[in-house]
């Protein structure tokens, strides 16, 4: 049985995965921070609640950063 990557794309760049991996996980594989983030996916906004939810393929996130300023 053959595997399929799992194909990604996050802050425009894109990643492939051997195996099932959730968004926390997905986070702390490629260094992001998992504090101060919200995430993005497909344009909608992703709720925390929902971060141990396995990546789908092709999915498109965006780890945004919050940003103080005046």
């Amino acid at each position: 049985m053959t595997t399929i990557p799992i194909g990604v794309t996050v802050n425009g760049e894109d990643h492939e995965f051997a195996d099932e991996l959730t968004v926390r996980e997905l986070l702390t594989r490629l260094d992001l921070p998992c504090q101060g983030v919200a995430i993005a996916v497909d344009g909608a906004v992703f709720p925390k609640s929902a971060w141990d939810t396995p990546v789908g393929r092709g999915w498109n996130i965006e780890v945004l950063t919050a940003v103080q300023g005046g």
